[in-house]
């Protein structure tokens, strides 16, 4: 266990090397190329997932460095909130980190549970996951209503959670082929999300992101 400590903080740290925020979204821009839009989006949404599977590996083995993790994951939502700001404004970007932040909270409180075993309380933080879920769609389709329609957005935020449950289901079973499955059904799924939210920004802001022939 020692070596795998060493392992897993070395992993850490190199992951720990990247920007958080891309360039491309990093600041107020024009004549941003869809490609680098997609591209900018795909690395958040990746980082969502990447921090989220270190954070159940992290808190069901109870390694030591998880309330480092949880933060490093906490910051990707602000890293999310921030992105969006050049497009909708400061207050959209609060509000899309806050919702955000509630959906990590409540993830790691179901995680919890099924450690425990505790289905009561697992039962109550999943329902709340999924009601968190369905503001953050209605939230996105109210900025984008054209491109983001709400049961489009639902659907895809409910894809995700059913896949990060079933990720960490196997994982608690030592499940680990499964659990390997599972997280590469949400690295497929995450970046088709992030490509329907880059494009409807594309398509909304035709004069601040260049489409691409």
């Amino acid at each position: 266990m020692p070596h795998a400590s060493i392992i897993r903080r070395a992993a850490l740290a190199l992951l720990s090397c990247s920007v958080a925020v891309p360039a491309g979204l990093a600041a107020q821009h024009s004549n941003m190329k869809a490609s680098e839009l997609r591209a900018d989006m795909r690395k958040l949404w990746e980082d969502h997932i990447t921090w989220t599977r270190l954070y159940i590996v992290d808190a069901t083995g109870n390694l030591p460095e998880k309330d480092a993790t949880l933060q490093r994951l906490l910051k990707n939502q602000t890293d999310l909130g921030n992105a969006i700001k050049p497009f909708y404004g400061d207050a959209a970007g609060e509000k899309l980190t806050g919702l955000l932040k509630t959906h990590i909270t409540i993830a790691g409180e179901i995680v919890d549970a099924a450690m425990k075993g505790d289905e009561a309380k697992k039962a109550d933080a999943a329902k709340r996951w999924t009601a968190n879920a369905d503001e953050l769609a209605v939230f996105l389709s109210g900025a984008n209503p054209t491109n983001w329609p709400v049961e489009d957005l639902k659907h895809m935020l409910h894809s995700h959670l059913d896949l990060t449950t079933q990720e960490v289901t196997a994982h608690l079973q030592k499940k680990w082929e499964d659990d390997i499955e599972a997280y590469d059904k949400v690295h497929v799924q995450i970046l088709q999300m992030a490509d329907a939210l880059a494009m409807g920004i594309a398509k909304q802001f035709p004069q601040k992101v260049v489409a691409e022939q």
